[in-house]
């Protein structure tokens, strides 16, 4: 069974390999000394490579970290693509959302580590702006397609739709993640992602 999607040649597997192992090392030095106290020639001693390439890889610092989260947004445009398409948007973006934690063992120390860090870090909080206008971008289309196929609203009236649920899935999840910080992770982010939906009635 094919994705449809061309499979990358060696020169990209190497490129993408290279990039992992550069936000590996990037990642782990922020989590040792902090993202501020963390120079750009550290993560490029760190991963083996001259400043000069590191610059190939990522345009900032701000970027070993942001690259994930899009990454990781346009996992969880697929996980809602593979939805079933009867399931209430709400359901279905909740399940997208939670397909994350199903690709494989959490470290809830670690997970805490980051999130603090994002939220500390000013250069990181802009960042995670941006994360949030790229989910959207990802999710948007996805979730006005299958309002359109359950509904049958118009093209305009889906994307409007599609884009308030995304952007309050979105607030509820940076609102659920400042909670279970200031909990220290003790309660599941899911439940306090379920509680901070309801509040706002959706």
């Amino acid at each position: 069974m094919t994705t449809g999607e061309p499979t990358p040649g060696l020169r990209e597997r190497t490129r993408r390999a290279v990039h992992r192992e550069i936000a590996a090392a990037g990642m782990a030095l922020f989590l040792e000394q902090g993202f501020e106290e963390t120079a750009i020639e550290q993560i490029a001693e760190a991963a083996g490579i001259s400043r000069r390439s590191f610059f190939r890889y990522f345009p900032t610092k701000e970027d070993v970290v942001l690259g994930d989260l899009i990454d990781r947004g346009h996992r969880v445009g697929a996980a809602l693509a593979a939805r079933p398409q009867e399931e209430e948007p709400w359901a279905a973006v909740r399940a997208a959302l939670l397909a994350l934690r199903d690709e494989g063992p959490v470290d809830p120390a670690a997970e805490l580590r980051i999130a603090r860090m994002m939220h500390q870090a000013p250069s990181l909080r802009a960042a995670h702006l941006e994360k949030h206008l790229a989910w959207q971008e990802i999710l948007v289309p996805e979730l006005a397609r299958r309002l359109r196929h359950a509904h049958g609203f118009d093209e305009v009236i889906a994307e409007h739709r599609a884009a308030a649920i995304v952007a309050t899935a979105l607030t509820c999840l940076d609102v659920a993640t400042e909670t279970w910080m200031r909990l220290d992770g003790e309660v599941p982010l899911e439940g306090l992602w379920d509680e901070a939906v309801a509040a706002v009635g959706a």
